[in-house]
């Protein structure tokens, strides 16, 4: 057959008659409306007493589930390994994929429906031999995470051979945007036909589908022909109970294998001594933009939510989606009249004339979007590309469906928290002193230790406060396989995430991965693990001799502690760990901090910071110089004035103090003078002004009102030597860019109008800068000072009428 006729055979206007009786053999493309359609008008032409299709035969059983009122697609048979969840594999339906509409029509009229694809149990014990590369074109690989490149695209031979240079576009000219014969009402029910008429199309599609074949050879998958010779075996089951009045759903590439003539001895010598998994299935969820290829499902299509369209819309399909895409701009504030959808019709409809299509596609319709709606910007075109094109459709599944008890339990956790998964990402802010937001987040936190990876911690809004949490939500489907993968750990999600915890505990290594442990099953309220945990985190600790391992580990328990008070949870175990880990801290950092290279030193300022803000949760009620905070102050003095301590380590430490009030004006300004004086190689400098005044701390303020220091800082940088200024200025860039632009305006007017004299003021030479004073004013002062008493819950004290 020749190139051009292998176009012909496929192409609107060809008659080829199709078989009168069966076994129908049903080529599709799968997620397919056209060829959806084209099967459903098929079926109810043939009326075939048996319908096959391709998918595993262990979810025969759960065929029934399909016309369950509770059951929305898009949705995905799941079969996964029994002693290891983790090997799974996917069947994925739309409710526009032509073997959902299959199954549906012989649910609907009482006639029995199976799988013949090679089982489950086969395709899995085969999957881990199997290279992990995508497949493009019309072939559904049997797992939807381990996909096999073939020879030979089908599709994409077919375009090019009809002139296309667009696989897709050839595609949804010939196939989708064919009404069956005799359809009447251009949707989703076309009426019946003549036999042959409605058979037509899947004969010349499987005349072309020989001719390739027999021009590339098989050219598909390594096990296509186990596969193909496992459905053969099946078709000569259901003929010989059913006799010929069969009808078999299957990609369109296999049909030339199911037509021919082979013994029932060959076929079942190469299914021979396959290696078999036990295998449980069930369906779950699925997404549209799981369907998507860009998800990395070998097999899906690029549109789905157009596709979902062409399928779902009666009449006027264009029309309708011009609809659709003017509410979802109205949506986003963007201006779309009446007018605006009447044009972009005509333009769609004028551009599928002129590029000689027979209706416009989702080419034609993005162009005229982009061109009328969105003002020729792709930025609105982003948006409908991702909730129309794509979309974010999330199917439903009924209880009766099998899952392990983990995810039942998981499941009646969601329903009782108001937590309904969700496609769409979403943010979610909890206040955890509400007993539903407080269990939301035990739920989350629990799934996150379980790597159920439904919810990611984001920083909070408007609060810092410790009363609150803020999260990212969005569930995948493969979310169903780390569920049943962590069952081995338990039931329910409390019990499993509790073995999991003390698990991890046992085999971890890291004194820093045992705190951070420490810390989850604390926000997880895990109470049976945390006596193992505290066991491994005491042992670890006492063994452990690194000040940066220390120092890595003693923030996680802090924050645990005070997360404890938060949630009611009792954290005495973990102070006295604390506490020792803070001591050895404080005696060991000094000597750590001597020696550092400037990767090492940047990585040690970090701790020392890090070491700070845990020692201020630990012993926040100490007075100055005495307690656990007394011995840190004690350290920083030493860091501040040593100089072998790298000078990065030196300035953090210095305005650690001085923010702590630890350290007086007078002494910060020597010791910057003392970091910046003629001597100080300037490569120094520039890292101790890095320590000092870089990062978020808001160095820039205490610059813009500490004039001494801005002095220091101008004096020190107008006498580097040019030979050296380069050397220093990408430290120093890096030092100031992340200052806010007000600030780093301020500070630049500053410099401009140059120093001030000695034993004068700013103010005494000029207006102040940027909205500051001159000076304290007492009144308005003791004006703000109920309001704060109120808001720290301190005792008032008498306020005289005229403060407030």
């Amino acid at each position: 057959m020749s190139g051009a006729a292998v176009a012909a055979a496929v192409t609107p206007g060809r008659t080829t008659t199709g078989p009168a009786s069966g076994p129908w053999l049903l080529g599709v493309r799968h997620h397919g409306p056209g060829s959806a359609r084209a099967v459903l008008a098929a079926l109810r032409a043939a009326r075939p007493d048996a319908v096959l299709i391709e998918g595993p035969p262990e979810g025969d059983a759960l065929l029934p589930l399909a016309a369950d009122p509770h059951m929305r697609p898009p949705v995905a048979l799941l079969a996964h390994a029994v002693d290891d969840p983790g090997r799974a594999s996917f069947w994925p339906m739309a409710a526009f994929s032509p073997e959902w509409v299959a199954i549906r029509w012989a649910l609907d009229h009482d006639v029995p429906v199976r799988f013949i694809d090679l089982p489950a149990a086969h395709s899995l014990a085969l999957k881990e031999t199997a290279p992990k590369e995508p497949v493009e074109g019309p072939e559904r690989a049997e797992e939807a995470e381990v996909e096999i490149t073939p020879v030979v695209d089908p599709i994409r031979v077919l375009a090019e051979t009809a002139g296309y240079d667009d696989p897709e576009r050839w595609w949804e000219d010939v196939v989708e945007h064919r009404a069956p014969t005799g359809e009447t009402d251009g949707g989703a029910t076309p009426s019946e036909g003549a036999p042959g008429d409605a058979l037509a199309p899947f004969g010349a599609l499987a005349e072309a589908m020989g001719a390739l074949r027999e021009a590339y050879g098989d050219g598909g998958q390594p096990r296509d022909a186990v596969r193909e010779a496992y459905m053969r075996v099946q078709l000569r089951i259901a003929r010989k109970e059913f006799g010929d009045g069969v009808a078999v759903v299957c990609g369109a590439w296999h049909v030339p294998a199911l037509a021919a003539r082979t013994t029932l001895a060959a076929d079942r010598a190469l299914l021979k001594g396959l290696p078999k998994v036990k295998t449980d299935l069930t369906w779950v969820p699925w997404t549209h933009r799981r369907l998507a290829r860009r998800s990395g499902y070998g097999a899906g299509i690029d549109s789905p939510g157009w596709y979902g369209h062409l399928f779902e819309a009666a009449d006027r399909p264009i029309e309708r989606w011009m609809t659709k895409v003017a509410g979802l701009l109205r949506g986003a504030d963007r201006f779309v009249s009446t007018a605006h959808v009447i044009e972009a019709v005509r333009l769609a409809e004028t551009l599928a004339a002129l590029r000689g299509r027979p209706l416009a596609g989702l080419g034609e319709t993005t162009d005229a979007v982009r061109a009328v709606m969105c003002e020729g910007s792709d930025v609105p075109l982003a948006l409908v590309r991702d909730r129309l094109i794509v979309g974010e459709s999330l199917g439903e599944v009924p209880d009766t469906a099998p899952a392990v008890p983990l995810q039942r339990d998981l499941t009646r956790s969601q329903r009782t928290l108001r937590l309904k998964p969700e496609a769409s990402e979403r943010e979610l802010d909890l206040d955890l002193r509400k007993e539903t937001d407080a269990a939301r987040s035990r739920l989350l936190h629990r799934l996150r230790l379980l790597d159920v990876g439904w919810g990611d911690p984001v920083a909070g809004r408007g609060s810092t406060g410790t009363f609150r949490e803020s999260w990212r939500l969005r569930w995948e489907p493969e979310l169903h396989v780390r569920v049943a993968e962590a069952g081995v750990w338990g039931t329910t999600v409390l019990t499993a995430a509790t073995a999991k915890a003390a698990s991890q505990a046992v085999a971890a290594t890291a004194l820093a991965d045992v705190t951070a442990l420490a810390e989850h099953c604390l926000l997880a309220e895990l109470p049976d693990a945390l006596p193992v945990v505290m066991k491994t985190l005491a042992d670890r600790a006492a063994l452990d001799a690194d000040v940066g391992h220390l120092a890595d580990a003693l923030p996680a328990l802090a924050r645990s502690l005070r997360y404890g008070d938060v949630r009611s949870t009792d954290t005495a175990a973990l102070t006295d760990v604390a506490a020792g880990l803070a001591e050895r801290i404080c005696v060991g950092l000094p000597s750590a901090c001597a020696g550092l290279d400037p990767d090492g030193a940047e990585a040690l300022r970090g701790q020392v910071e890090a070491v700070h803000g845990a020692i201020g949760l630990l012993d926040t009620g100490a007075e100055p110089g005495a307690g656990l905070r007394g011995r840190w102050d004690a350290v920083l003095h030493k860091l501040a004035a040593r100089d072998a301590v790298a000078g990065v380590i030196r300035g953090r430490a210095t305005r650690l103090l001085l923010d702590e009030g630890r350290l007086a004006e007078d002494e910060a300004a020597r010791l910057m003078g003392l970091a910046l004086s003629p001597g100080t190689p300037p490569a120094d400098a520039a890292a101790w002004i890095e320590g000092f005044v870089g990062g978020a701390s808001g160095g820039g303020m205490l610059l813009v009102h500490d004039e001494r220091l801005l002095g220091l800082v101008d004096a020190w940088l107008t006498g580097v030597p040019a030979d050296r200024f380069t050397d220093v200025l990408p430290l120093l860039r890096r030092t100031f860019s992340a200052y806010e632009p007000g600030v780093r305006r301020t500070l630049g007017e500053l410099a401009r109008r140059g120093p001030v004299p000695e034993g004068a003021r700013r103010d005494d030479a000029a207006p102040a800068t940027g909205g500051f004073g001159p000076g304290l004013d007492p009144a308005r002062a003791d004006a703000v000072e109920p309001v704060l008493r109120l808001l720290l819950g301190r005792p008032s004290e008498p306020v005289e009428a005229a403060a407030v």
